[in-house]
């Protein structure tokens, strides 16, 4: 038996530890879409996958709460593959391992799934409870949110009947998160004929053991991005050695900091050793220069065999400028709220192979404005290499409204069970609140969850001490909900 399932709340941990058991990755839906539907004939609510590939359950009001406002607890079905480098995880068909180390539930060199999978075991936990005394409930399971949002922008209209929605997605016990920033993907591509390698040798020059990261929440904590830190070697390759690019590959996620990034530079022999002595002059660099932060770099060469084809150098010029000069990293911060980020992106993925160069980048922002702006000066990057730029996924920014009531309630319920106030924040990471409440303007809406860290990483890790706080909380909340 798994050692999480004896933690409390058992309700809690028992879904959780049934759910790691699914694989869920994001783009692969269909067995935690059966598995839900099981859960939910099991436990006698009804249910159904819609057309979107949401799975909404539904739980009548406990008799006498009838008239109580009708709550939606919403949370993601899907999670981030990722993996170490020395793992041979399948997401596709194997369960995800767990253990406690210090009081906190991990992975076994994987994402845990925490994101969002806390957030579906709790409603499955509410699902189930016999003993609670509420009003009507829904539980919405969203699609492959972490790919593009994508069960909530196609959530039909008329599907939810609630007044409040609680999301159960956001990441630090004791803050409830009112707003959060809009996002959307850009993907710049360039396609070209290449050319026979007339070169002597060839290096694959690897960087890798990054921290990484999730792409909003952690995108103002300085971390290294593989990609940025990879084109400044490979220009002075370039530059100074006249090394010709053969292939680039560099992160995997599109909303997760690239912790790793490998590429295969063809250059004269006699400028072999002076390669290998730059790309470890470069580590040393990396190392001092992100040494409060970054403190497993890796940044090595191996002698590899000679590739048929290269980029031809005309268009390896101009892919490598544009990589070196794309904006990375936070554009400002909210002047409102000076400690949250406001605009940011994040060069998530680089590859460049068989006649086809493939940039894609996150961008989010709180402001439509800003993200406009954003997406215009990286477009405009990508001009001038002549690369072709497209626009998908995009959402909005969930604006705060500090006067709801059910955030007043969590509140009031919060101080009475703790003895201290919560934190109310807007969030620089996406969520998909602000697409519901595109559809469903009527709602009142918070997000809230207990502690998870290094979402999107082969560290996440969930606080296990915040687990029956916030289920207590959800528990009273709900028991709590004011009449219509």
């Amino acid at each position: 038996m798994s050692e999480i399932r004896n933690l409390s709340p058992e309700a809690l941990w028992r879904n959780f530890d049934e759910l790691t058991k699914v694989p869920r990755p994001s783009g692969h839906m269909e067995k935690v879409q059966a598995f839900l539907l099981d859960f939910a004939k099991k436990v006698g609510v009804e249910a159904r996958v819609d057309e979107a590939g949401n799975v909404l359950m539904r739980k009548p009001a406990s008799p006498g709460y009838e008239n109580r406002k009708g709550v939606i607890l919403q949370a993601h079905m899907d999670m981030v593959p990722q993996k170490s480098p020395d793992s041979k995880h399948n997401f596709e068909t194997d369960p995800i391992e767990t253990h406690i180390t210090d009081g906190w539930v991990y992975a076994n060199n994987t994402t845990l799934g925490a994101d969002d999978g806390i957030g579906v075991a709790a409603i499955m936990g509410i699902m189930e409870d016999k003993t609670l005394k509420h009003g009507p409930i829904e539980g919405l399971i969203t699609k492959d949110e972490e790919t593009g949002m994508y069960g909530a922008n196609d959530l039909p209209k008329g599907e939810l009947n609630g007044d409040i929605l609680m999301n159960i997605d956001s990441e630090t016990w004791g803050k409830f998160v009112i707003g959060s920033a809009g996002g959307i993907d850009i993907t710049s591509t360039l396609e070209y004929k290449e050319m026979p390698n007339d070169q002597e040798a060839a290096i694959k020059v690897t960087l890798k053991g990054l921290k990484g990261g999730h792409s909003g929440l952690e995108i103002n904590e300085g971390r290294a991005n593989a990609n940025k830190e990879m084109v400044r070697l490979v220009r002075k390759a370039v530059v100074e050695l006249g090394a010709r690019l053969a292939y680039w590959q560099g992160g995997n996620m599109r909303n997760a900091i690239p912790f790793k990034a490998e590429v295969v530079l063809a250059l004269a022999k006699d400028k072999v050793a002076a390669l290998k002595e730059m790309v470890e002059k470069q580590r040393a660099l990396v190392e001092n220069e992100y040494k409060t932060i970054e403190k497993n770099v890796e940044f090595f060469t191996e002698e590899v065999e000679k590739p048929v084809a290269l980029v031809p150098a005309e268009i390896q010029d101009n892919l490598i400028n544009a990589i070196y000069a794309c904006h990375n990293g936070i554009v400002r911060m909210i002047p409102v709220y000076p400690h949250v980020v406001e605009t940011s992106s994040n060069l998530a993925i680089v590859n460049i192979n068989a006649n086809k160069a493939d940039i894609k980048i996150l961008a989010r922002s709180s402001r439509e404005d800003m993200k406009d702006y954003v997406v215009n000066q990286l477009k405009s990057c990508f001009d001038m290499a002549g690369m072709k730029t497209e626009l998908s996924a995009s959402y909005g920014g969930w604006d705060p409204n500090p006067d709801s009531e059910i955030l007043n309630l969590l509140k009031k319920t919060y101080k009475e069970l703790n003895g201290e106030e919560a934190i109310v924040q807007v969030d620089h990471a996406g969520l998909e609140c602000s697409i519901i409440l595109g559809k469903y303007p009527h709602l009142d809406v918070v997000s809230l969850g207990p502690t998870i860290r290094s979402p999107h990483t082969a560290t996440e890790r969930f606080e296990i001490a915040t687990a029956k706080p916030f289920w207590d909380l959800l528990i009273k909340t709900l028991e709590a909900i004011p009449e219509k």
